[in-house]
């Protein structure tokens, strides 16, 4: 029986100089902003807002690292009552996707009526400007978990490298890994396709040509506008094809022991990828990744050993250590919740579309190596 695919891309992608001249569209409305408090300090808020010449404007800046449940309430409400005719998320992953959570909200309180939704990224990393998921946090109950909707997808992204010039070089690293992981879950997933693929590819070409230059030189201009398009290529290609359980024990790993998403995503890359490739198909295709960033591969096995080391080497130039032990992690409080955090990456949605079915055993296992 024929298993019939889709790809359908609905986001309006805005790139180039100039590119805050598309909120002039919004002249004379009333417009939400929802990012954080540092954007609100730093000036990018003040660049956003005199774009939104003749609008009644309300910010939100209390968006947090992994939205937790109530910051989500309360900007809900917030907004709600604002009544905006559109709502625009200005920052990172976190603020975006704090930015979907409540946008979903307050269409339900406005009974039907819709409210386009703008992303303008400031790091180079989640995709979460053209894609339909969303990491929201329950701390109460040390749970981290993805929403999934095509409600939750951006009806306009603003991508503009300027925004993202002064992310130091530690932030840079961490989000360049996540672009590289997004983009290598999406190739071996189970819902990948040419077109997934053709996204993805050219992610992973321009972020391993242009990851390490960002973080040599945050002022490279060309270097940071390819990363930020390769964000939200990776973007593009996952939010299609799926990910996998390198970030199914991401989340469930930031969940209950606070580790930094993009950080922790790197540690765990070259175990996860060792482990799918016992799959031939996904050996296969980690194999032509390979081959794409212009690695020696001779063979299926030699080239996933090839891109093993090669993030390998990029973790160490980034100073990103390679087990839990060396992120200074509490490994007293890992090894108590090993077992429950193996059992929420089990339940995760990425894992669904990881290329090999893991079981909770075989994902202890791995908990278990990258321990450290």
């Amino acid at each position: 029986m024929t298993r019939y695919q889709s790809f359908h891309p609905r986001t309006e992608i805005v790139f180039g100089p100039g590119l805050l001249d598309r909120l002039h569209a919004y002249r004379g409305q009333k417009v939400g902003i929802v990012t954080d408090a540092f954007m609100a300090q730093s000036g990018a808020l003040d660049r956003v807002k005199a774009s939104l010449k003749g609008c009644d404007v309300l910010v939100f800046d209390e968006a947090i690292p992994e939205p937790p449940l109530d910051t989500v309430s309360r900007g809900a409400r917030l907004l709600a009552d604002f009544g905006p005719d559109v709502i625009l998320a200005l920052g990172g992953g976190s603020p975006i996707d704090a930015g979907k959570a409540i946008l979903a909200i307050v269409r339900q309180m406005s009974e039907g009526r819709y409210i386009p939704f703008v992303a303008i990224p400031t790091t180079s990393g989640t995709g979460s400007e053209v894609t339909s998921f969303a990491v929201i946090s329950d701390p109460a109950n040390g749970r981290k978990f993805p929403l999934i909707s095509e409600e939750l997808v951006p009806d306009v992204a603003l991508l503009d490298p300027e925004f993202v010039r002064t992310a130091p070089p530690k932030v840079t690293a961490d989000t360049g890994m996540d672009v590289i992981t997004h983009a290598i879950e999406a190739v071996v997933a189970t819902g990948a396709n040419h077109f997934t693929d053709a996204f993805a590819e050219k992610a992973l070409a321009l972020a391993f040509a242009f990851l390490p230059r960002c973080f040599a030189n945050g002022d490279d201009i060309e270097a940071r506008d390819a990363m930020h398009q390769a964000s939200c290529l990776a973007g593009l290609a996952f939010s299609a094809a799926g990910l996998g359980i390198n970030h199914s024990l991401a989340h469930a790993l930031g969940g209950r022991l606070h580790v930094v998403h993009g950080r922790v995503n790197a540690v765990l890359m070259p175990l996860v990828i060792a482990w799918n490739a016992e799959e031939p198909e996904a050996a296969e295709r980690y194999a032509r990744i390979a081959r794409l960033i212009g690695l020696d591969v001779p063979s299926t096995r030699a080239g996933v050993g090839a891109l093993i080391h090669e993030i390998q080497g990029l973790n160490a130039r980034f100073g990103i250590p390679s087990s839990l032990r060396g992120l200074g992690t509490d490994m007293e409080e890992f090894s108590h919740a090993r077992s429950q955090i193996a059992a929420a990456a089990l339940a995760d949605a990425c894992t669904t579309s990881n290329p090999r079915k893991p079981s909770q055993a075989d994902l202890d296992a791995l908990l278990m190596q990258v321990g450290g």
